[in-house]
């Protein structure tokens, strides 16, 4: 009888909770461009610069490199259920594997980069590039 009622009265509760429902009003386009992470946020003594360019966003997904100049972006998601633009995408340099996210907020981006063969984290800031930028 137990199992009924869970079925008959809790079932309907369940099947209209969206729990991947994309909040509308963020626009993906905002990661299309040039940034340059800080990969120093933590110190500020040693500036250790890279870039990431996003060259194509497609709903829930986006290409281009990160890290340096040739280093494609592979596997992109980006989420937005929470109501706050996600991303995360997996790069390879020859020295090993990267995992990173990342979250905008108001013009920045917040992340960080996981080495997964070699044994650190990195946490980053990004901001768009301007014309007289050089990483």
């Amino acid at each position: 009888m137990k199992k009924l009622f869970v079925l008959f009265f809790l079932w309907p509760v369940f099947t209209s909770c969206d729990f991947q429902e994309e909040s509308s009003g963020i626009d993906p386009n905002v990661l299309l461009g040039e940034w340059i992470l800080d990969m120093s946020p933590h110190t500020r003594a040693d500036s250790n610069f890279a870039l990431m360019n996003i060259t194509h966003v497609e709903e829930h997904s986006f290409e281009g490199e990160f890290y340096r100049e040739g280093v494609r972006i592979q596997n992109a998601h980006i989420n937005t259920q929470l109501g706050v633009l996600y991303a995360a995408l997996v790069s390879e340099d020859g020295t090993g594997t990267y995992n990173t996210s990342f979250y905008y907020k108001e013009g920045v981006l917040y992340g960080t980069t996981h080495a997964v063969n070699r044994n650190f984290l990195s946490v980053w800031i990004a901001k768009k590039a301007r014309k007289d930028d050089n990483p």
